[in-house]
């Protein structure tokens, strides 16, 4: 017997994209779902189409919030889920027919609370269709403990929270931290961790990344972009909780971050820039400060290494090459 699976969407102005998304989700193999739309504030028409999308499917429901980010609106749908298992699914992507039952399967054959699977990026329609009807092998899970996990595969990238399946009974009453919206789903992930027995990975691309160009790591600087650095450091407090032995190595990937943000800062114009200056101080006080954690400077690439001088010694004229090289 199959179990109810809750999808949760949280979308905000997703006029142009959600329907194909809820399209993708009822073509799923696996047909024993609820959907969860949550509407987050959409200013565009994105409320109508919940209500055509309500109207055509049966096992739709909507939530309709006030704009209070994607942290809440995920929250909201964990909060109404009935599902045994949960997952996520961002509104401007799509899934491809087989994923949830790939996903669903490889948790009943490895006894896992949460299992992942991979993803391809596409940015046109046609290229979505190409990854439709492409071939594909789905090769069996591989079981992690949450130790192996958090080594072999958090701190190497793999930190997203959609393209998973989870046991709804695992996340219990943990939510994702309200108020940050750029990697909030890596610190949901890492505070899981605790409460899992293991996870399930394999490379199966079920999910469809739509690179939107008006997503948040594609659009300029706003202080919202700092909420990278904050949730690396809360979750080396989680991470140092289960290996201290991994402080030199989530401090490298804080210090990435930082620099990342400063070169979003760095491509602002230089009025903009100027009103931005509080960040950038921020941003040098914290590379500072991190760059002593024995181990972390040396871990990093050469290239980095180079960034980090450059922008701790000169940071006015890291700011403008960084720049000057974007134009």
């Amino acid at each position: 017997m199959n179990h109810l699976i809750s999808v949760i969407v949280p979308v905000y102005n997703g006029q142009d994209y959600l329907e194909k998304c809820i399209e993708s989700i009822e073509a799923q193999d696996y047909d024993y779902l609820e959907v969860i739309i949550i509407n987050d504030g959409s200013t565009d028409d994105t409320a109508s189409v919940c209500v055509r999308l309500r109207q055509r499917y049966s096992n739709v429901r909507v939530i309709n919030m006030e704009d209070r980010g994607v942290s809440a609106a995920r929250n909201a749908g964990l909060d109404a889920a009935r599902g045994t298992y949960v997952t996520f699914v961002d509104a401007d992507d799509r899934l491809r027919p087989k994923m949830l039952k790939v996903l669903y399967n490889s948790i009943l054959e490895t006894g896992s609370d949460v299992a992942g699977c991979g993803f391809l990026p596409w940015g046109k329609e046609e290229e979505w269709q190409k990854l439709l009807i492409s071939g594909y092998h789905i090769n069996k899970a591989v079981k992690y403990t949450p130790s192996v996990y958090l080594k072999e595969q958090l701190l190497n990238g793999n930190s997203r929270c959609w393209s998973k399946l989870y046991r709804r009974a695992a996340i219990g009453n943990l939510r994702f931290q309200e108020g940050l919206s750029i990697g909030e789903d890596m610190l949901f992930l890492v505070r899981l961790l605790p409460y899992i027995r293991s996870i399930a990975e394999t490379d199966y691309p079920g999910y469809g990344y739509y690179q939107n160009p008006k997503g948040a790591m594609n659009r300029k600087f706003s202080k919202h972009y700092m909420d990278q650095i904050t949730c690396w450091e809360l979750a080396r407090e989680e991470i140092l909780k289960i290996d201290q032995k991994l402080n030199d190595q989530v401090t490298m990937i804080l210090i990435m971050g930082i620099l990342l943000t400063v070169g979003k800062l760095a491509s602002l114009p230089l009025k903009e820039r100027k009103q931005m200056k509080q960040y950038v101080r921020i941003c040098y006080d914290k590379l500072e400060k991190e760059i002593r954690t024995a181990g972390a400077y040396e871990g990093l690439s050469r290239g980095y290494k180079i960034k980090t001088k450059l922008f701790l010694y000169v940071p006015q004229l890291y700011l403008y090459l960084y720049h000057m090289r974007g134009k």
